[in-house]
Protein backbone atom coordinates (compact mmCIF):
# COMPACT_ATOMS: atom_id res chain seq x y z
CA UNK A 1 0.00 0.00 0.00
CA UNK A 2 1.57 2.81 -0.97
CA UNK A 3 1.51 6.27 0.73
CA UNK A 4 1.23 9.43 -0.64
CA UNK A 5 3.53 11.95 0.13
CA UNK A 6 3.11 14.98 1.89
CA UNK A 7 4.90 17.03 -0.86
CA UNK A 8 2.51 15.84 -3.47
CA UNK A 9 -0.42 15.94 -1.62
CA UNK A 10 -2.35 19.69 -2.74
CA UNK A 11 -2.38 22.27 0.21
CA UNK A 12 -5.70 22.60 1.48
CA UNK A 13 -7.54 25.30 -0.59
CA UNK A 14 -9.27 28.54 1.92
CA UNK A 15 -13.02 27.70 2.87
CA UNK A 16 -14.87 30.12 0.49
CA UNK A 17 -17.01 32.87 1.92
CA UNK A 18 -20.58 31.63 2.65
CA UNK A 19 -23.03 34.62 0.98
CA UNK A 20 -24.99 36.50 3.51
CA UNK A 21 -28.39 37.86 3.21
CA UNK A 22 -28.78 41.61 2.30
CA UNK A 23 -29.72 42.81 5.44
CA UNK A 24 -31.50 45.83 5.55
CA UNK A 25 -30.65 48.49 7.82
CA UNK A 26 -32.20 49.10 10.75
CA UNK A 27 -34.89 51.51 10.72
CA UNK A 28 -36.85 53.35 13.37
CA UNK A 29 -39.91 51.72 14.89
CA UNK A 30 -41.83 54.80 12.96
CA UNK A 31 -40.52 53.88 9.76
CA UNK A 32 -41.00 50.11 9.96
CA UNK A 33 -44.43 50.46 10.59
CA UNK A 34 -44.84 52.48 7.03
CA UNK A 35 -46.12 50.53 3.92
CA UNK A 36 -43.16 49.86 1.53
CA UNK A 37 -44.28 50.87 -2.29
CA UNK A 38 -45.56 47.94 -4.29
CA UNK A 39 -42.96 47.21 -7.60
CA UNK A 40 -43.57 48.39 -10.85
CA UNK A 41 -45.68 45.52 -12.69
CA UNK A 42 -43.45 44.48 -15.68
CA UNK A 43 -43.74 45.76 -19.22
CA UNK A 44 -45.86 44.08 -21.51
CA UNK A 45 -43.85 42.35 -24.51
CA UNK A 46 -44.09 43.92 -27.95
CA UNK A 47 -45.57 41.55 -30.11
CA UNK A 48 -46.09 42.03 -34.15
CA UNK A 49 -49.90 41.20 -35.57
CA UNK A 50 -50.06 39.34 -38.45
CA UNK A 51 -51.50 41.67 -41.62
CA UNK A 52 -54.26 38.83 -42.73
CA UNK A 53 -55.52 38.58 -39.15
CA UNK A 54 -55.59 42.08 -38.85
CA UNK A 55 -57.64 42.73 -42.04
CA UNK A 56 -60.41 39.92 -41.55
CA UNK A 57 -60.85 41.21 -38.11
CA UNK A 58 -61.43 44.44 -39.65
CA UNK A 59 -63.37 43.75 -41.83
CA UNK A 60 -65.61 41.06 -39.92
CA UNK A 61 -66.01 44.53 -37.66
CA UNK A 62 -67.39 46.56 -40.65
CA UNK A 63 -69.62 43.80 -41.89
CA UNK A 64 -70.92 43.61 -38.66
CA UNK A 65 -71.77 47.80 -38.07
CA UNK A 66 -72.95 47.61 -41.72
CA UNK A 67 -75.16 44.99 -41.20
CA UNK A 68 -76.63 46.59 -37.90
CA UNK A 69 -77.18 49.21 -39.78
CA UNK A 70 -78.93 48.34 -42.90
CA UNK A 71 -81.37 46.22 -40.25
CA UNK A 72 -81.96 49.34 -38.57
CA UNK A 73 -82.37 51.31 -42.01
CA UNK A 74 -84.59 48.36 -43.34
CA UNK A 75 -86.92 48.52 -40.24
CA UNK A 76 -87.03 52.49 -40.33
CA UNK A 77 -88.07 52.47 -43.94
CA UNK A 78 -90.51 49.32 -43.60
CA UNK A 79 -92.33 51.82 -40.95
CA UNK A 80 -92.62 54.79 -43.13
CA UNK A 81 -94.19 52.49 -46.76
CA UNK A 82 -96.18 51.08 -44.51
CA UNK A 83 -97.68 54.76 -43.00
CA UNK A 84 -101.07 56.08 -44.42
CA UNK A 85 -100.50 58.59 -47.52
CA UNK A 86 -102.22 61.48 -48.38
CA UNK A 87 -104.48 60.99 -50.48
CA UNK A 88 -108.09 61.81 -49.30
CA UNK A 89 -110.21 59.94 -51.16
CA UNK A 90 -110.17 57.11 -53.68
CA UNK A 91 -108.97 58.62 -57.02
CA UNK A 92 -108.33 57.29 -60.62
CA UNK A 93 -104.60 57.82 -61.82
CA UNK A 94 -103.44 57.07 -65.67
CA UNK A 95 -99.77 55.95 -65.38
CA UNK A 96 -98.36 56.05 -68.64
CA UNK A 97 -95.15 53.72 -69.37
CA UNK A 98 -92.16 55.71 -68.16
CA UNK A 99 -89.12 55.41 -65.61
CA UNK A 100 -89.90 54.62 -62.41
CA UNK A 101 -88.77 58.33 -61.58
CA UNK A 102 -91.28 59.63 -63.94
CA UNK A 103 -94.06 57.69 -61.98
CA UNK A 104 -92.93 58.64 -58.64
CA UNK A 105 -93.54 62.49 -59.39
CA UNK A 106 -96.52 61.93 -61.44
CA UNK A 107 -97.97 59.90 -58.46
CA UNK A 108 -96.85 62.48 -56.14
CA UNK A 109 -98.40 65.57 -58.49
CA UNK A 110 -101.82 63.41 -58.05
CA UNK A 111 -101.55 63.95 -54.26
CA UNK A 112 -101.15 59.37 -54.18
CA UNK A 113 -97.74 59.61 -52.17
CA UNK A 114 -95.85 62.45 -50.33
CA UNK A 115 -92.06 60.77 -50.13
CA UNK A 116 -91.18 60.32 -54.47
CA UNK A 117 -87.93 59.19 -53.11
CA UNK A 118 -89.01 56.64 -50.66
CA UNK A 119 -91.12 55.27 -53.42
CA UNK A 120 -88.26 55.05 -55.75
CA UNK A 121 -86.21 53.27 -53.21
CA UNK A 122 -89.39 50.50 -52.90
CA UNK A 123 -89.74 50.19 -56.09
CA UNK A 124 -86.74 49.51 -57.05
CA UNK A 125 -85.42 47.79 -54.22
CA UNK A 126 -88.16 46.51 -52.49
CA UNK A 127 -89.75 44.64 -55.49
CA UNK A 128 -88.88 42.31 -58.02
CA UNK A 129 -91.69 42.69 -60.80
CA UNK A 130 -91.69 45.42 -62.60
CA UNK A 131 -94.38 48.62 -62.15
CA UNK A 132 -96.48 48.48 -65.34
CA UNK A 133 -98.72 51.44 -66.47
CA UNK A 134 -102.44 51.75 -66.60
CA UNK A 135 -105.26 53.27 -65.74
CA UNK A 136 -105.32 52.36 -61.35
CA UNK A 137 -107.70 52.97 -58.50
CA UNK A 138 -105.30 53.91 -55.69
CA UNK A 139 -107.34 54.22 -52.42
CA UNK A 140 -107.78 57.00 -49.76
CA UNK A 141 -104.36 57.14 -47.50
CA UNK A 142 -102.71 54.43 -49.34
CA UNK A 143 -99.55 53.90 -47.73
CA UNK A 144 -96.43 53.22 -50.75
CA UNK A 145 -96.08 50.08 -50.19
CA UNK A 146 -99.84 50.01 -51.16
CA UNK A 147 -99.11 52.18 -54.32
CA UNK A 148 -96.56 49.87 -55.37
CA UNK A 149 -98.64 46.63 -55.11
CA UNK A 150 -101.39 48.00 -57.11
CA UNK A 151 -98.47 49.13 -60.18
CA UNK A 152 -96.68 46.05 -59.28
CA UNK A 153 -99.85 43.47 -60.02
CA UNK A 154 -101.07 45.59 -62.84
CA UNK A 155 -105.14 45.38 -62.39
CA UNK A 156 -106.53 48.56 -64.36
CA UNK A 157 -109.80 50.53 -64.21
CA UNK A 158 -112.11 47.84 -65.79
CA UNK A 159 -114.58 50.04 -68.21
CA UNK A 160 -117.76 48.25 -69.73
CA UNK A 161 -120.03 49.05 -72.89
CA UNK A 162 -123.25 47.79 -73.22
CA UNK A 163 -125.45 46.92 -76.32
CA UNK A 164 -128.79 46.16 -75.43
CA UNK A 165 -130.10 43.71 -77.78
CA UNK A 166 -131.79 44.45 -81.15
CA UNK A 167 -129.27 47.21 -82.28
CA UNK A 168 -128.07 47.59 -85.76
CA UNK A 169 -124.72 46.66 -86.33
CA UNK A 170 -124.26 50.56 -87.33
CA UNK A 171 -125.60 51.66 -84.00
CA UNK A 172 -123.31 49.33 -82.45
CA UNK A 173 -120.41 51.24 -84.22
CA UNK A 174 -121.37 54.46 -83.48
CA UNK A 175 -121.44 53.69 -79.88
CA UNK A 176 -118.30 52.33 -79.89
CA UNK A 177 -117.18 55.72 -81.45
CA UNK A 178 -119.01 57.44 -79.46
CA UNK A 179 -116.45 55.99 -76.50
CA UNK A 180 -113.61 58.33 -75.52
CA UNK A 181 -111.89 55.83 -73.40
CA UNK A 182 -111.74 53.24 -76.58
CA UNK A 183 -109.07 54.17 -79.47
CA UNK A 184 -108.47 53.60 -82.56
CA UNK A 185 -111.07 53.43 -85.89
CA UNK A 186 -112.93 50.46 -87.11
CA UNK A 187 -111.83 49.00 -90.35
CA UNK A 188 -115.22 47.99 -91.45
CA UNK A 189 -118.94 48.30 -90.41
CA UNK A 190 -119.81 44.21 -89.58
CA UNK A 191 -122.42 42.22 -91.28
CA UNK A 192 -126.23 42.35 -89.58
CA UNK A 193 -126.59 39.46 -86.97
CA UNK A 194 -123.24 38.99 -86.74
CA UNK A 195 -122.42 40.48 -82.96
CA UNK A 196 -123.10 39.76 -79.83
CA UNK A 197 -125.55 42.41 -77.99
CA UNK A 198 -123.97 41.75 -74.21
CA UNK A 199 -121.79 43.75 -71.65
CA UNK A 200 -118.09 44.18 -72.39
CA UNK A 201 -115.33 44.90 -70.19
CA UNK A 202 -112.05 46.48 -71.33
CA UNK A 203 -109.47 48.35 -70.26
CA UNK A 204 -108.27 52.60 -71.00
CA UNK A 205 -106.81 52.41 -74.35
CA UNK A 206 -107.95 49.32 -76.25
CA UNK A 207 -109.20 49.33 -79.64
CA UNK A 208 -112.70 49.70 -80.57
CA UNK A 209 -111.58 47.04 -83.37
CA UNK A 210 -110.89 44.75 -80.64
CA UNK A 211 -114.40 45.05 -79.17
CA UNK A 212 -116.16 44.47 -82.51
CA UNK A 213 -113.79 41.24 -83.00
CA UNK A 214 -114.62 40.05 -79.21
CA UNK A 215 -118.77 40.46 -79.85
CA UNK A 216 -118.12 38.64 -83.32
CA UNK A 217 -116.30 35.53 -81.37
CA UNK A 218 -119.02 35.63 -79.00
CA UNK A 219 -121.74 35.93 -81.35
CA UNK A 220 -120.17 32.77 -83.05
CA UNK A 221 -119.88 30.85 -79.94
CA UNK A 222 -123.29 31.51 -78.76
CA UNK A 223 -124.22 30.21 -81.95
CA UNK A 224 -122.88 27.28 -82.70
CA UNK A 225 -124.03 26.07 -79.00
CA UNK A 226 -127.58 26.72 -80.19
CA UNK A 227 -127.68 25.57 -83.21
CA UNK A 228 -126.42 22.06 -81.88
CA UNK A 229 -129.44 21.66 -79.57
CA UNK A 230 -132.36 23.35 -81.52
CA UNK A 231 -135.61 21.83 -82.38
CA UNK A 232 -136.09 19.42 -85.47
CA UNK A 233 -139.59 21.24 -85.63
CA UNK A 234 -137.96 24.36 -86.36
CA UNK A 235 -138.57 25.32 -90.43
CA UNK A 236 -134.69 27.28 -90.31
CA UNK A 237 -132.17 25.13 -92.72
CA UNK A 238 -129.26 27.35 -91.44
CA UNK A 239 -127.73 28.86 -88.55
CA UNK A 240 -127.92 32.28 -90.80
CA UNK A 241 -131.51 31.90 -90.97
CA UNK A 242 -131.97 30.70 -87.37
CA UNK A 243 -130.40 34.35 -86.47
CA UNK A 244 -132.70 36.30 -89.23
CA UNK A 245 -135.50 34.70 -87.24
CA UNK A 246 -134.09 35.56 -84.13
CA UNK A 247 -133.36 39.21 -85.30
CA UNK A 248 -137.49 39.48 -86.05
CA UNK A 249 -138.49 38.35 -82.83
CA UNK A 250 -135.89 40.46 -80.58
CA UNK A 251 -137.18 43.35 -82.97
CA UNK A 252 -141.23 42.72 -81.89
CA UNK A 253 -140.95 42.20 -78.57
CA UNK A 254 -138.36 43.55 -75.58
CA UNK A 255 -140.63 40.71 -72.96
CA UNK A 256 -138.32 37.91 -72.19
CA UNK A 257 -141.46 35.60 -71.44
CA UNK A 258 -142.72 36.59 -74.70
CA UNK A 259 -139.50 35.87 -76.97
CA UNK A 260 -140.92 31.80 -77.31
CA UNK A 261 -144.58 32.42 -77.69
CA UNK A 262 -143.63 35.05 -80.52
CA UNK A 263 -141.31 32.96 -82.13
CA UNK A 264 -143.49 30.45 -82.08
CA UNK A 265 -146.06 32.71 -84.05
CA UNK A 266 -143.89 32.69 -86.74
CA UNK A 267 -142.36 29.56 -86.85
CA UNK A 268 -146.32 28.45 -87.35
CA UNK A 269 -146.81 31.13 -90.26
CA UNK A 270 -143.47 29.71 -91.85
CA UNK A 271 -144.66 25.88 -91.39
CA UNK A 272 -147.91 27.35 -93.10
CA UNK A 273 -146.33 29.65 -96.10
CA UNK A 274 -147.96 32.35 -94.86
CA UNK A 275 -146.45 35.62 -94.56
CA UNK A 276 -144.57 36.57 -91.68
CA UNK A 277 -146.04 40.60 -91.86
CA UNK A 278 -143.55 42.17 -89.44
CA UNK A 279 -143.56 45.48 -89.10
CA UNK A 280 -140.01 45.89 -88.16
CA UNK A 281 -139.08 44.22 -91.52
CA UNK A 282 -140.50 47.68 -93.18
CA UNK A 283 -138.13 49.98 -91.28
CA UNK A 284 -135.36 47.75 -91.97
CA UNK A 285 -136.28 47.70 -95.04
CA UNK A 286 -136.52 51.49 -95.50
CA UNK A 287 -133.78 52.60 -93.63
CA UNK A 288 -131.17 49.92 -93.44
CA UNK A 289 -128.79 49.93 -90.85
CA UNK A 290 -129.30 53.28 -89.66
CA UNK A 291 -132.41 51.46 -87.13
CA UNK A 292 -135.35 53.76 -86.26
CA UNK A 293 -137.73 55.44 -88.54
CA UNK A 294 -138.41 57.80 -86.24
CA UNK A 295 -141.72 58.30 -87.17
CA UNK A 296 -144.95 55.92 -87.77
CA UNK A 297 -145.12 53.78 -90.31
CA UNK A 298 -147.10 54.93 -93.66
CA UNK A 299 -149.85 52.97 -95.12
CA UNK A 300 -147.91 53.51 -98.34
CA UNK A 301 -144.91 51.69 -97.07
CA UNK A 302 -146.54 48.94 -96.32
CA UNK A 303 -147.31 47.97 -99.84
CA UNK A 304 -143.62 49.16 -100.80
CA UNK A 305 -141.76 46.44 -101.83
CA UNK A 306 -138.40 45.74 -100.59
CA UNK A 307 -136.37 42.47 -100.07
CA UNK A 308 -137.19 42.86 -96.18
CA UNK A 309 -140.58 43.71 -96.45
CA UNK A 310 -141.89 40.75 -94.98
CA UNK A 311 -145.33 42.08 -96.24
CA UNK A 312 -143.89 42.19 -100.19
CA UNK A 313 -142.48 38.69 -99.28
CA UNK A 314 -142.56 35.50 -98.54
CA UNK A 315 -140.74 33.70 -96.11
CA UNK A 316 -137.60 35.30 -94.26
CA UNK A 317 -136.28 38.07 -95.76
CA UNK A 318 -133.01 37.87 -96.85
CA UNK A 319 -130.79 38.19 -93.70
CA UNK A 320 -130.98 39.89 -90.31
CA UNK A 321 -132.57 43.23 -89.47
CA UNK A 322 -130.73 43.37 -85.99
CA UNK A 323 -128.51 41.82 -83.49
CA UNK A 324 -130.43 39.21 -81.58
CA UNK A 325 -129.61 38.35 -78.26
CA UNK A 326 -128.94 35.58 -77.12
CA UNK A 327 -132.17 34.94 -75.38
CA UNK A 328 -134.16 35.55 -79.11
CA UNK A 329 -131.87 32.88 -80.34
CA UNK A 330 -133.02 30.25 -77.86
CA UNK A 331 -136.40 31.51 -77.97
CA UNK A 332 -135.90 30.38 -82.29
CA UNK A 333 -134.31 27.31 -81.65
CA UNK A 334 -137.10 25.85 -78.94
CA UNK A 335 -140.09 28.08 -80.14
CA UNK A 336 -143.60 27.18 -77.78
CA UNK A 337 -145.46 24.87 -78.78
CA UNK A 338 -148.66 26.84 -80.06
CA UNK A 339 -151.33 26.91 -82.24
CA UNK A 340 -151.13 30.48 -82.43
CA UNK A 341 -150.91 32.74 -85.56
CA UNK A 342 -151.22 36.40 -84.26
CA UNK A 343 -150.63 38.83 -81.98
CA UNK A 344 -151.51 42.92 -80.99
CA UNK A 345 -150.17 44.97 -78.66
CA UNK A 346 -151.95 45.31 -75.29
CA UNK A 347 -151.49 48.80 -74.46
CA UNK A 348 -148.99 47.76 -71.41
CA UNK A 349 -145.77 46.85 -73.48
CA UNK A 350 -146.72 43.07 -74.09
CA UNK A 351 -149.31 40.93 -76.62
CA UNK A 352 -151.97 39.37 -76.73
CA UNK A 353 -152.10 36.30 -78.84
CA UNK A 354 -154.76 34.40 -80.97
CA UNK A 355 -155.02 31.47 -82.83
CA UNK A 356 -158.13 32.52 -85.32
CA UNK A 357 -158.53 35.89 -87.00
CA UNK A 358 -161.85 36.46 -85.48
CA UNK A 359 -160.01 36.13 -82.46
CA UNK A 360 -157.28 38.32 -83.12
CA UNK A 361 -160.05 41.19 -84.61
CA UNK A 362 -161.25 41.12 -80.94
CA UNK A 363 -158.11 41.62 -79.30
CA UNK A 364 -157.73 44.78 -82.01
CA UNK A 365 -161.03 46.19 -80.87
CA UNK A 366 -160.28 46.15 -77.46
CA UNK A 367 -156.53 47.85 -78.38
CA UNK A 368 -157.90 50.50 -80.11
CA UNK A 369 -160.34 50.71 -76.58
CA UNK A 370 -157.51 50.86 -74.39
CA UNK A 371 -155.96 53.45 -76.69
CA UNK A 372 -158.67 55.59 -76.59
CA UNK A 373 -159.65 55.85 -72.93
CA UNK A 374 -155.85 56.48 -72.82
CA UNK A 375 -155.94 59.72 -75.27
CA UNK A 376 -159.51 60.93 -73.44
CA UNK A 377 -157.74 60.78 -69.90
CA UNK A 378 -154.36 62.77 -71.56
CA UNK A 379 -155.56 64.76 -74.29
CA UNK A 380 -152.30 64.90 -75.60
CA UNK A 381 -151.94 61.76 -76.01
CA UNK A 382 -152.80 60.23 -79.22
CA UNK A 383 -154.22 57.06 -80.34
CA UNK A 384 -152.38 53.94 -80.84
CA UNK A 385 -148.25 54.54 -81.22
CA UNK A 386 -149.16 55.97 -84.57
CA UNK A 387 -147.14 59.47 -83.54
CA UNK A 388 -147.04 60.95 -86.63
CA UNK A 389 -149.68 62.43 -89.00
CA UNK A 390 -148.91 61.24 -92.61
CA UNK A 391 -148.27 64.21 -95.05
CA UNK A 392 -151.06 64.74 -97.19
CA UNK A 393 -148.70 65.62 -99.97
CA UNK A 394 -146.60 62.51 -99.33
CA UNK A 395 -149.33 60.06 -100.10
CA UNK A 396 -153.03 61.24 -100.54
CA UNK A 397 -154.41 57.54 -100.60
CA UNK A 398 -153.03 57.64 -96.67
CA UNK A 399 -154.71 60.55 -95.59
CA UNK A 400 -157.17 57.99 -93.64
CA UNK A 401 -159.37 55.91 -95.69
CA UNK A 402 -159.32 52.13 -94.92
CA UNK A 403 -157.18 50.00 -97.06
CA UNK A 404 -158.83 47.00 -99.16
CA UNK A 405 -158.27 44.03 -98.07
CA UNK A 406 -155.53 42.30 -100.03
CA UNK A 407 -155.55 38.31 -101.56
CA UNK A 408 -154.27 36.35 -99.18
CA UNK A 409 -152.49 33.22 -99.41
CA UNK A 410 -153.88 29.89 -99.02
CA UNK A 411 -154.65 29.60 -95.74
CA UNK A 412 -153.19 32.86 -94.62
CA UNK A 413 -155.47 35.58 -93.24
CA UNK A 414 -155.36 39.05 -94.51
CA UNK A 415 -152.53 41.09 -94.84
CA UNK A 416 -151.16 43.47 -92.64
CA UNK A 417 -151.73 41.23 -89.20
CA UNK A 418 -148.49 40.36 -88.89
CA UNK A 419 -148.29 40.81 -84.80
CA UNK A 420 -149.69 43.96 -84.79
CA UNK A 421 -153.56 45.68 -85.24
CA UNK A 422 -154.90 44.07 -88.49
CA UNK A 423 -155.60 46.29 -91.36
CA UNK A 424 -159.68 46.85 -91.25
CA UNK A 425 -158.96 48.46 -87.63
CA UNK A 426 -156.59 51.05 -88.69
CA UNK A 427 -156.00 52.94 -90.73
CA UNK A 428 -152.00 53.52 -90.56
CA UNK A 429 -149.58 51.28 -90.13
CA UNK A 430 -146.71 51.97 -87.45
CA UNK A 431 -143.42 50.74 -86.18
CA UNK A 432 -143.99 47.90 -83.79
CA UNK A 433 -141.41 49.19 -81.68
CA UNK A 434 -142.90 52.70 -80.48
CA UNK A 435 -145.03 52.78 -77.58
CA UNK A 436 -143.23 50.13 -75.86
CA UNK A 437 -140.43 49.60 -73.67
CA UNK A 438 -137.74 49.51 -76.52
CA UNK A 439 -139.76 52.55 -78.00
CA UNK A 440 -136.33 54.32 -79.50
CA UNK A 441 -137.68 57.84 -79.12
CA UNK A 442 -138.61 56.91 -75.10
CA UNK A 443 -135.20 55.69 -74.28
CA UNK A 444 -132.43 57.63 -75.96
CA UNK A 445 -129.69 54.79 -74.83
CA UNK A 446 -131.28 52.60 -77.64
CA UNK A 447 -131.55 55.74 -80.51
CA UNK A 448 -128.00 56.29 -81.67
CA UNK A 449 -129.07 58.12 -84.85
CA UNK A 450 -130.88 61.33 -85.06
CA UNK A 451 -133.81 60.16 -87.58
CA UNK A 452 -132.41 60.14 -90.92
CA UNK A 453 -134.02 60.83 -94.35
CA UNK A 454 -135.97 57.50 -95.78
CA UNK A 455 -133.91 57.20 -99.05
CA UNK A 456 -136.12 56.50 -102.22
CA UNK A 457 -136.30 52.72 -103.05
CA UNK A 458 -137.08 51.53 -106.74
CA UNK A 459 -139.61 48.77 -106.51
CA UNK A 460 -138.82 45.64 -108.57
Amino acid sequence: MFRRSKTQDPAPSAPEPVSQPNRLAPRSPSEAIKPTAAPPPPEKPVRERGGLLSAVSGLLTLFVILGLGAILGIVVLERQTNEAGPLPADKVVVVPRSSVGEMAELLQREGVIGHPMLFELTARFGRKAALKAGEYNFKAHASIDDVVDVLVQGRPVQHAITFPEGLTSEQIVARLNDNDVLTGDINETPPEGSLLPDTYKFERGDSRQKILNLMRTKQREVLNQIWARRSPDVPVRTPQEMVTLASIVEKETGRADERPRVAGVFVNRLQKRMRLQSDPTIVYGLVGGRGTLGRGILRSEIDRVTPYNTYAIEGLPPGPIANPGRAALEAVANPSRTKELFFVADGTGGHVFAETLEAHNRNVARWRQVEKAKAAADPGTTIGVDKVEPPAQADPAAAGAALPPRTALPGAPLAYDGGEANTAARSRAFDASEGTARDPLRNKTFDLNSPKTVPVLRNP
